[in-house]
């Protein structure tokens, strides 16, 4: 195969409009909604900006910012350190996993009427299966994308969805992360929530299975996602390289869909 002639054809698809680049990320910003844990245990830190100058004394010709926040805050990518279950495994940071893994297809499982009926959705291994009947076996090394519309409620109170038992949102059953990750062999599973998990997976058994399952087998996360309503089911390309922080468990990111138009 001429490398040339296929990048050359790559470039010419985007020129041309053949292929469409489709951003799947949420504007970071200090009021984005963030992970809220028990108060015995840390925090997640929204963004925090301080302006350093914007054409003015401190520096008349630029503007720039100093920010802060944690490696979960916006959308963000999830690496198997960021669990107990990957504490061990080689090359388990976000300055160490293997970049080709961060190029890869995407397959869009549609639960938006699902979750629009029952913030308490569970995703399970009866949908996967259907799914795969309709559309064809989820591939090998394909990154699975929950599709619940969950990002249009980001402005509001029904993102987090929370009550005095915890957050109520959509995710999947140990079953099915287990059946992905084992039977399917996937690169990493993708949310509109905050987390991979459903809200309520604090109470599962293991607890929070999409982390225990995923990054258990050195497989990778990706929250707070938003137009995964304009991904076909299958054909996409999604390129989701992370900060490449220094023993980092995970970072903000920018998402990046490739579809043809």
């Amino acid at each position: 195969m001429n490398t040339q002639n296929l990048l050359g054809d790559l470039v010419g698809a985007l020129a041309s409009g053949k292929l469409k680049v489709i951003d799947l990320t949420q504007t970071l910003s200090p009021e984005f909604p963030t992970l809220e844990l028990p108060p015995q245990f840390g925090q997640c830190e929204p963004l925090r900006v301080e302006k350093v100058s914007e054409y003015d004394d401190r520096g008349p010709l630029w503007y720039w910012n100093n920010f802060s926040c944690n490696e979960h805050t916006g959308t963000h990518f999830d690496a198997p350190i960021h669990w107990v279950t990957g504490k061990d495994l080689p090359n388990n940071s976000v300055d160490t996993l293997p970049v080709q893994e961060l190029v890869g297809p995407a397959l869009v499982i549609d639960c938006s009427a699902e979750s629009a009926a029952n913030p308490d959705f569970l995703l399970d291994v009866a949908h996967l299966e259907r799914w795969e009947a309709a559309h064809g076996r989820i591939d090998e090394g394909s990154w699975v994308l929950m599709r619940t519309d969950w990002s249009k409620h980001s402005s509001s109170a029904r993102y987090k969805n929370m009550d005095e038992t915890g957050q109520h949102t959509p995710g999947p059953t140990p079953e099915a992360v287990k059946f992905l990750v084992e039977e399917r062999g996937i690169r990493g599973f993708g949310t509109e929530t905050i987390g991979t998990d459903a809200g309520q997976a604090h109470s599962m058994n293991p607890p929070y299975p999409a982390h225990h399952y995923l990054h258990g087998a050195g497989r990778y996360g990706l929250q707070c996602l938003t137009n995964l309503d304009l991904l076909p089911t299958r054909g996409a390309v999604i390129i989701c390289p992370p900060l490449k922080l220094q023993r980092g468990s995970g970072s903000p990111l920018r998402v990046l869909a490739l579809v043809a138009s």
